[in-house]
């Protein structure tokens, strides 16, 4: 069993019912070629670092979960599948250019994410204009609802949100000396057997075609897989 936010459109959100994504696609590309079954859990993103750590109810994770010193120490990671950078979201006019801009402004993040931990570092522990909340449609509404000057957030939901919303008028600030790139990896608890299964079968994906293929279905693009194959 798998746990995921899927609150993180593109990456895993619900359709109605049903659980889906790029991560959730590649998931079963990954699993197939792995020769194993599996299902996947929405679980809020606490309850999946939680139920992952106990290695109880799941088995692994998957939500866009960046691969960190901190978290290794906790977790065992699978090799990256995907790499990403937080990107900064403000209206159409706005001031902010750079994540130091966003000094004296108020931000809103989802907690626990990177973006929280680098504006944190940016902006100060217990900065009351840092907004924290449990997911990144939240933050999205508080910036929709004039609560917040900006969102961090991934790369693929800062543009997935801009293309799915033209009236509201958002665009991306990127910032490359502050925001450096960061690649995602399927968590497991220490320990976990899944690494040494899932590893190659990751790997195969990649070199065959098939990630390019899912890659370009959902972000119009080709990926660089080179980075991902050399990634540590």
């Amino acid at each position: 069993m798998f746990a995921t936010d899927a609150a993180y459109a593109p990456m895993e959100y619900m359709d109605k019912d049903n659980i889906t994504g790029f991560d959730i696609e590649f998931l079963d590309l990954v699993m197939q070629e792995a020769g194993l079954k599996h299902e996947v859990k929405h679980t809020g993103w606490d309850g999946m670092l939680e139920g992952v750590k106990q290695a109880n109810e799941f088995q692994a994770g998957i939500s866009s979960i960046s691969i960190t010193d901190e978290r290794k120490q906790t977790y065992d990671y699978s090799m990256p599948y995907f790499e990403s950078i937080n990107v900064i979201m403000v209206k159409e006019g706005s001031d902010i250019k750079s994540a130091l801009d966003l000094k004296g402004k108020k931000v809103a993040v989802q907690s626990g994410t990177t973006a929280d931990i680098l504006m944190t570092g940016i902006m100060g522990e217990g900065n009351t204009d840092l907004k924290k909340f449990d997911n990144n449609a939240v933050a999205l509404l508080e910036l929709d609802q004039g609560g917040a000057d900006a969102v961090v957030a991934d790369i693929a939901i800062v543009r997935d949100y801009i293309k799915k919303n033209p009236d509201k008028k958002y665009v991306e600030v990127s910032d490359t000396t502050n925001f450096t790139p960061e690649y995602y990896g399927i968590l497991y608890p220490k320990g976990s057997d899944l690494k040494a299964k899932l590893d190659p079968a990751i790997k195969a994906v990649i070199e065959n075609g098939k990630y390019a293929e899912l890659y370009k279905k959902w972000f119009g693009e080709e990926p660089n897989t080179a980075n991902l194959l050399n990634a540590k």
